[in-house]
């Protein structure tokens, strides 16, 4: 399977300004993610998450190394239109991505922009819709909606644009846990279905847990890179730099601590449960 992303000795320091000096926020990224690939980016608040997240649709640009998307260099300002066609950015507050009263012709928005035919403009926004579960509510106002329907909406406007890559910048930050559930089936069902890249930039564990592969940041570098069970294996490494993980894993932790044998790679409940009765029968 090929990269569709891959980011070599990335750095990036945002601009000085008359009272702050500039301050180094990425320092030296190696990354790849291949295309079908889901992927979690965790770190705590200032690590550099969220900023290496811009960079995968150039809404920044490295201060030195490289950004390939799609085998597009991100530092190429004749194919930045080409490049957002391909890998769609979803921010956290979808009150910012809406633009429309009706919650079809939002979708459509950018297809208009774009020149997209209307017969084709109509299959595609009908499409998008119905894989977030929303093709009900086309004829809504966003208005009317829940901010998980909001943002299942924000992200059916970026399918309808047919992306290889959908980056998704804490979209259930600000949603309530009905929402943020909404979202991360709407999710794994574009990366499962439709072989979507995901790459996720969130602080929940259990959303991470779900994922192919889980990335960890701390102070601008990556620290961890592993499928979750390898990851959240690493209890006291994560917990050192302010991050938690899912509360099975602190449960199986917490046992082990006192002298239990079981197993230091479970992220699930019903894995937690089978380890137990499993103590029992033994």
């Amino acid at each position: 399977m090929d990269n569709i992303i891959e980011i070599r000795n990335l750095h990036f320091r945002y601009d000085a300004d008359g009272e702050n000096p500039s301050e180094e926020v990425l320092k030296g990224i190696d990354l790849d993610i291949k295309q079908g690939e889901f992927v979690a980016i965790l770190g705590h608040n200032g690590s550099g998450k969220s900023t290496l997240a811009k960079h995968l649709n150039a809404i920044l640009v490295a201060t030195d190394g490289k950004v390939i998307v799609d085998g597009i260099d991100t530092a190429d300002e004749t194919r930045l239109f080409e490049l957002r066609q391909r890998a769609g950015m979803v921010f956290q507050n979808p009150d910012n991505q809406i633009v429309s009263s009706i919650v079809e012709e939002d979708v459509a928005f950018a297809l208009e922009n774009l020149g997209v035919p209307y017969d084709e403009m109509r299959k595609r926004v009908d499409e998008a819709l119905k894989a977030v579960n929303m093709y009900d509510y086309r004829l809504h106002s966003p208005s009317q909606l829940s901010g998980g329907q909001k943002q299942r909406v924000a992200i059916a406007g970026i399918i309808a644009m047919r992306p290889k890559c959908i980056i998704l910048d804490e979209p259930t930050a600000m949603l309530d846990p009905q929402g943020r559930k909404e979202v991360l089936s709407a999710v794994r069902r574009m990366n499962r279905e439709h072989g979507i890249t995901i790459v996720l930039i969130t602080h929940y564990m259990d959303e991470a847990a779900q994922c192919d592969r889980v990335v960890v940041m701390d102070s601008g570098r990556i620290i961890l890179d592993n499928i979750p069970k390898k990851v959240f294996s690493q209890v006291e490494l994560l917990k050192k730099i302010g991050l938690d993980v899912p509360q099975v894993t602190e449960l199986c932790w917490e046992l082990r601590k006192s002298g239990v044998d079981i197993s230091s790679e479970i992220i699930s409940e019903e894995e937690c449960v089978a380890e137990i009765l499993r103590l029992f029968n033994s």
